[in-house]
């Protein structure tokens, strides 16, 4: 899998947070076992299927888990599910936590949450850094973590934490 070369913002008092590689796992093995709200499909264009564990789109050809996922815990009024893609082949998790992912520059927009999971604040890039656009997020004191999600299709792609 290739690895960010972005700019790192090591500097800054946020890190880039990948699905976890316990939750990549259980998606692989629910898709081989056929349960039927995971599907493993194949890639069919360069930047149609994000894996949120590495970080990184799969190539065409390439087979991925379609799953849905609970970004929101249950419980909270902005809890929801959607899917989301990891590779179905077991990938590396992204390690690079210090940098943006260099994969997801673009069509990303950033929802800011507070403590209690509401979200309180959001914006999209449009052609500005998306570390700035987090820094931002992040000079509200009220912000607890960010989410970044696909521009045009809503879906979750990564966690963006304090230090």
């Amino acid at each position: 899998m290739k690895k960010s070369t972005s700019k790192s913002f090591a500097s800054t008092a946020f890190r880039i947070v990948p699905l976890r590689s316990e939750v990549a796992e259980q998606a692989r093995h629910a898709a081989d076992s056929g349960a039927k709200d995971y599907a493993i499909v194949t890639a069919d264009s360069a930047t149609g299927y994000p894996c949120r564990h590495c970080l990184s789109w799969a190539q065409p050809g390439e087979r991925v888990v379609l799953f849905p996922y609970a970004s929101i815990p249950a419980g909270h009024p902005y809890s929801e599910i959607g899917p989301i893609f990891v590779h179905a082949e077991k990938c590396e998790c992204y390690s690079a936590t210090d940098e943006y992912p260099a994969d997801f520059r673009n069509g990303r927009v950033f929802r800011a949450y507070n403590s209690d999971n509401r979200i309180i604040d959001a914006k999209v890039a449009n052609g500005t850094a998306p570390e700035v656009v987090i820094r931002n997020l992040f000079d509200n004191p009220e912000t607890a973590f960010v989410h970044a999600r696909s521009l045009t299709h809503g879906c979750y792609t990564f966690a963006i934490e304090r230090v």
